[in-house]
């Protein structure tokens, strides 16, 4: 029941994001002052699986960052219900996600760090900071060469580079979307929701 609950909102959190970015592309890519837009470069791209994913670690970063940010500290133990994580269990979950998936993907031994979801917020977020500076750094030189090779990610399930690649993407919207659930459960707007600044 958990889990479906979970699974419901995330997907539809993704589809509203999937909807608004539909709407808003259009506006986007219209041509301004009656000048004819130049096509998209629709040329073939190298390595485009660890390409796309590296890609992502930015703004991964800095959105799940800002989120991590955004909840107050005396939130950190929000539950939207008592069975659920709290705040402060899923951005340390977050933190060891990066840590693991990324020392996996590029044969390194990850961080050490040590953390508890009881953390102060300050060294969790930090945690989530570093994890995706090390993402960053443990990524630089992989590619697309070796996506077939297969290693233990968790427990004794062999899983292909190319599979963890994708599963660390995954894991970025899943939990996205799941900080932006309990920020906005605590009247607080998730960062790709803020109004932009001008």
């Amino acid at each position: 029941m958990r889990m479906h609950a979970s699974l419901l909102a995330v997907t539809m959190l993704m589809g509203a994001g999937v909807t608004v970015a539909q709407q808003a592309a259009p506006a986007a890519a219209a041509p301004s002052s009656g000048a004819v837009a130049a096509p998209p470069d629709m040329s073939s791209v190298a390595n485009p699986v660890s390409t796309f994913v590296k890609a992502g670690v930015a703004r991964y970063g800095k959105n799940m960052t800002a989120a991590a940010e955004a909840m107050p500290a005396d939130k950190y133990g929000f539950k939207p219900s008592p069975e659920m994580n709290s705040y402060g269990h899923l951005m340390m979950h977050i933190a060891q996600t990066n840590n693991t998936f990324c020392a996996k993907i590029s044969g390194q031994t990850a961080p050490d760090v040590k953390m508890a979801e009881t953390d102060p917020k300050d060294k969790l977020v930090a945690a989530i900071k570093d994890s995706f500076a090390y993402c960053t750094t443990a990524l630089e030189k992989v590619d697309d060469s070796k996506l077939g090779e297969q290693f233990v990610l968790f427990g004794n399930r062999p899983i292909s580079r190319g599979g963890a690649l994708v599963a660390l993407g995954g894991s970025w919207t899943d939990h996205y979307a799941t900080q932006a659930i309990y920020l906005r459960l605590n009247g607080i707007l998730p960062p790709t929701a803020q109004p932009e600044k001008k």
